[in-house]
């Protein structure tokens, strides 16, 4: 009884390997398997400097379709998280079909943000990382447009991050 409330309470964030981590390692891609997410999809934690290679593996292993780009923050003082979800669809009729995995890069807040662009190889990922950028500031490396999508050019700091202090009043400037 006791043995089995240690393993419960043992940390569940790594799990053992997933079918994709697997390939992954076995490619000489460096990873992390995370445990799967609730409806147990696979998640793979990335390092920055892995991130092109390994989107380029999983776009060989047949994930076509970059569902999903976005970013999150972990709470002040923690981690900014940049977050893809790949699909593959053998047949579009046969929805069963869908094969899905989740990748996620942790970016210290207070070192460097820089990740590469996906843009090479998903123009999908254009106004995604755009946003990502405009809201947690995390720069996409290669991006071919890197500017404000959501806020104005001039606006200082990073809204979707937990640590924002917004600013008392912005002024418009050119309004009229």
């Amino acid at each position: 009884m006791e043995k089995d409330n240690l393993a419960n309470s043992s940390d569940t964030s790594i799990e053992k390997e997933g079918v994709i981590s697997q390939s992954l390692t076995k490619d000489g891609i460096s990873n992390q398997s995370l445990a799967n997410d609730h409806i147990g999809i696979e998640n793979i934690s990335v390092e920055p400097s892995n991130l092109y290679e390994t989107v380029s593996a999983l776009k060989k292993y047949g994930f076509n379709y970059l569902q999903c780009q976005g970013g999150y923050d972990e709470g002040p003082g923690k981690n900014l998280v940049s977050f893809y979800h790949f699909i593959t669809i053998d047949d579009i009729e046969k929805i069963e079909e869908i094969k899905e995995v989740r990748l996620k890069v942790f970016l210290k807040r207070d070192s460097d943000l820089s990740i590469p662009s996906l843009y090479k190889i998903f123009k999908g990922s254009d106004w995604q990382e755009r946003e990502t950028y405009d809201m947690f500031g995390i720069n996409f490396i290669d991006h071919p447009n890197p500017k404000r999508l959501l806020m104005p050019e001039d606006w200082r700091g990073w809204p979707l991050r937990k640590d924002y202090i917004q600013p008392d009043f912005y002024e418009l400037q050119d309004a009229y």
